[in-house]
């Protein structure tokens, strides 16, 4: 089934690129999401419009990508969130948790999309995520989630 992405996606492309996956895949998950929508004749129209939207929130060059890469891996991210009385947390850290804790910590202002957590943070302590910022940079980085 050929789709065309609205957002981002981890290894299938980025927003306005059309491409083709099974059925189940489009059908079950990217369109019930909104990471896509079904590839029409008119909705070829759509994708110009996708791709200005993305350019206009891209981080443009590599240069740049890693100008804010080290103003992330500098940053001292602190979240306050609450727990149990064994360190387990009432539910869990979100990407938009990361980012509003990224921006509190006075970093740069990055998309929640582009914030990949490996597993979801569910305990208090340290934990790693990285930060997507180019196709070719990746930023690591340490977050001390605490009780409140």
């Amino acid at each position: 089934m050929k789709i065309i992405l609205t957002h981002e996606v981890s290894g299938l492309g980025a927003a306005g690129d059309v491409v083709d996956v099974k059925d189940g895949y489009a059908r079950n998950y990217l369109v019930p999401r909104g990471f896509a929508i079904r590839w029409t004749k008119g909705g070829e129209k759509d994708v110009a419009q996708i791709r200005r939207g993305r350019k206009i929130r891209e981080i443009a060059t590599i240069e740049q990508a890693n100008e804010i890469k080290a103003q992330l891996e500098g940053v001292k991210v602190r979240l306050s969130t609450r727990a149990g009385e064994a360190g387990r947390l009432f539910g869990s850290v979100t990407q938009a948790d990361i980012a509003a804790a990224i921006k509190a910590a006075g970093g740069p202002d990055v998309d929640k999309r582009r914030i990949e957590v490996a597993a979801p943070i569910k305990s208090l302590g340290a934990h790693q995520v990285s930060v997507r910022l180019h196709a070719e940079v990746a930023a690591k980085l340490g977050i001390e989630v605490v009780a409140a």
